[in-house]
């Protein structure tokens, strides 16, 4: 099974509050139409985080099927075509970022009800070849931060690899999703020796010329 991650930006000019509205509602319908959808999951950005202006996202899509193939005949379909022009209504479409993945549970912890689920956007290191980044960041990685103690639950999806065929380079090498139990649980975790651990290995395998780009949302499942 592979996951679909859409990273979305609202329509410029539309409130937060009527982007999140329509996207839970309206959106969802005519998205659920999709031929084969095995899961379909909304997480829209916490209100807070715009206190100190816009975010890099506004949330993201998740969507499972079983294989690339069921992808192409869903990108043929009428429901495919009613999607896409919906997003016109209150997604900004030239901004928005799609990427395949392979999802690897590295804390298999239950996602905490009324928690908060932490999405950051990957960059890897320039110059390291993807599949040894992807190596490094499951197998090195991915242990030392799930030793953080308040991270509930921590999943990686790594881009495919065909979405580096013939040289392409995806929006993001992938996405670190992990669930806490609230945003002060959150804050704590920044307070432990494994946050400690997992920031200074970052530089490792990471692209940290700049901060890595985050959000903290609200999960909300459409599809179980």
């Amino acid at each position: 099974m592979i996951k679909a991650i859409t990273c979305i930006k609202r329509k410029t000019g539309m409130t937060v509050e009527d982007f999140q509205s329509y996207w839970r509602g309206d959106h969802a319908e005519v998205v659920k139409r999709l031929p084969n959808l095995r899961r379909y999951i909304q997480s829209h950005a916490l209100p807070g985080g715009y206190r100190k202006g816009e975010l890099v996202y506004d949330g993201i899509a998740e969507i499972w099927v079983d294989d690339v193939d069921v992808l192409r005949g869903m990108a043929g379909s009428d429901a495919y075509a009613a999607v896409q022009a919906d997003e016109e209504v209150f997604i900004d479409r030239p901004s928005m970022a799609l990427i395949l993945t392979n999802e690897h549970v590295i804390k298999d912890g239950p996602i905490p009800e009324g928690g908060v689920k932490n999405v950051e956007f990957v960059h890897r290191k320039p110059g390291m070849p993807v599949d040894e980044f992807q190596r490094y960041w499951r197998q090195v990685h991915g242990p030392i931060a799930a030793e953080i103690p308040v991270i509930r639950r921590y999943v990686q999806s790594h881009c495919l690899p065909g979405g580096y065929r013939d040289g392409r380079q995806p929006a993001i090498d992938g996405c670190a999703i992990t669930w806490f139990d609230s945003v002060a649980a959150m804050r704590e975790s920044a307070r432990s020796e494994a946050y400690d651990l997992t920031r200074a290995d970052e530089p490792n395998f990471l692209d940290t010329g700049d901060e890595i780009d985050f959000i903290i949302t609200k999960e909300h499942v459409i599809i179980e």
